[in-house]
């Protein structure tokens, strides 16, 4: 984790208002969210990081609840005038003011009451999942939480537990970081960030909710111990006409990399009748002998990239874990394989333009390991970057995927009704699909 001190300058905000990168951020489509729920570590946070947001949601007719997993009752350790108690009083009627100024209604912030600076997951699951529960009876859910690279403690731990909890479950997951536009650089990005654009409006009850924590962005007192915690040094950051997110996802690389480590072969490519096979089926499904530039996507250790580089003038293959990658560069070695691209990728976030076009584009057995949403994405890229005549080929066990969102049927009901494709070729048995999807010309769109 950063070391950081509130005190310190910090990033100047003219440096991140120059960082061309930073503003070429995707717009986030908030169209028809109806529920959602706010996670905060602290009373501020949810205004610094998230203000201007909840205020657009909320206008719009979306249910907002706003969550706090401690009351900030330590921001000011060696203050002389105010015990923890007393600032957790005062913060409680501060955050309860911000949230009305934000949302316009009366429903309260939910105070979980743990203790400032020793937040734990296992007391965070509870209450993380009960939200979740509600928020899943609504038709477009959202949760909204703090960054889990932020570099405090608190906020990080949260993050974990809400974005593990939302990500198995499959819904949206936006993820706001506050110190780090102290801290960070803008040659540092975060991957997968996001932009949410505020009106005048929203900006204008973003200010007035963060005037509200009082205890926060003025000295307690003049005597040491009770300087402001958010000098203007750090305000100037919150102050912008756009809020920055992060996308919320399981974390696939951590997740893949530990099946890997576990097991090297965890899905028994090299071992399994039915895994061989699959790969020769998926061979024989393919609509021509020789392809030229090939994306396969989720290779896994390698076993059908090997398959594929024989049949390709070049091939590059994408996965979350590095530990997969290690495996696959072994076996492309010892295979005399030599016109293969590895690549370390979290999809769709990590997507890179420079992969098109291609005449062939395989995705084996990882659909189901995205959200819906970043489902969709990913297959909205594969058709922007099929060449014309080209093939995207998607194969995926057809059984229950336990603890992710969609299943193999979810995965190739949203390509068949994905724009831009038509359906070539479809092989179903009892344990695998496979289907063979080509552009539409563009005489037919």
């Amino acid at each position: 984790m950063v070391s950081f001190d509130h005190r310190d300058p910090g990033t100047p905000e003219a440096d991140w208002a120059r960082c061309g990168a930073l503003h070429r951020a995707p717009e986030v489509d908030l169209t028809g969210v109806d529920r959602v729920v706010v996670f905060a570590a602290h009373p501020d946070d949810e205004t610094l990081g998230a203000g201007g947001t909840v205020h657009r949601l909320a206008r719009s007719g979306a249910d907002v609840r706003v969550v706090v997993a401690t009351l900030g009752e330590n921001s000011h350790p060696d203050s002389p005038t105010h015990t923890p108690a007393q600032l957790a009083a005062l913060r409680h009627e501060e955050l309860a003011a911000a949230v009305h100024t934000l949302t316009g209604t009366d429903t309260p912030p939910e105070y979980l009451a743990l203790t400032d600076g020793g937040l734990t997951e296992d007391e965070l699951s509870e209450p993380v999942a009960r939200h979740l529960e509600w928020l899943e009876q609504g038709e477009q859910p959202l949760v909204i939480v703090t960054w889990e690279e932020d570099g405090h403690t608190d906020h990080e731990v949260l993050a974990r537990t809400v974005v593990a909890a939302s990500g198995s479950r499959g819904v949206r997951c936006l993820q706001y970081p506050v110190w780090f536009w102290h801290w960070g650089s803008p040659t540092r990005l975060p991957r997968g960030l996001v932009r949410v654009p505020l009106d005048d409006a929203a900006r204008t009850a973003k200010r007035s909710a963060l005037a509200h924590h009082v205890t926060q962005v003025q000295p307690l007192s003049d005597r040491p111990g009770d300087e402001v915690l958010l000098g203007p040094h750090v305000l100037e950051h919150f102050d912008r006409s756009v809020e920055f997110f992060v996308l919320g996802t399981p974390d696939q690389r951590a997740v893949f990399d530990r099946v890997h480590t576990a097991n090297a072969d965890p899905w028994d490519v090299d071992t399994s009748w039915y895994e061989q096979r699959k790969r020769d089926v998926l061979l024989a499904c393919l609509q021509r002998e020789h392809y030229g530039s090939v994306l396969d996507l989720g290779c896994s250790t390698g076993a059908l990239t090997v398959e594929l580089a024989r049949r390709a003038r070049s091939v590059t293959a994408v996965d979350a874990s590095d530990v997969a990658l290690n495996a696959a560069r072994t076996r492309l070695e010892r295979e005399g394989v030599t016109n293969v691209e590895l690549v370390s990728a979290v999809l769709p976030h990590d997507w890179d333009e420079d992969w098109s076009p291609r005449e062939l584009i395989v995705v084996s057995e990882m659909g189901y390991f995205c959200s819906p949403d970043q489902w969709r994405e990913l297959l909205r890229r594969c058709v922007a970057a099929l060449a014309d005549g080209g093939h995207l080929v998607l194969c995926h066990w057809r059984h229950p995927i336990a603890d992710w969102p969609l299943d193999g049927a979810d995965v190739h009901c949203e390509a068949r009704r994905t724009p831009g494709l038509r359906g070539v070729l479809s092989h179903r048995e009892t344990d695998f699909v496979i289907e063979v999807f080509a552009p539409v010309p563009a005489e037919d769109t």
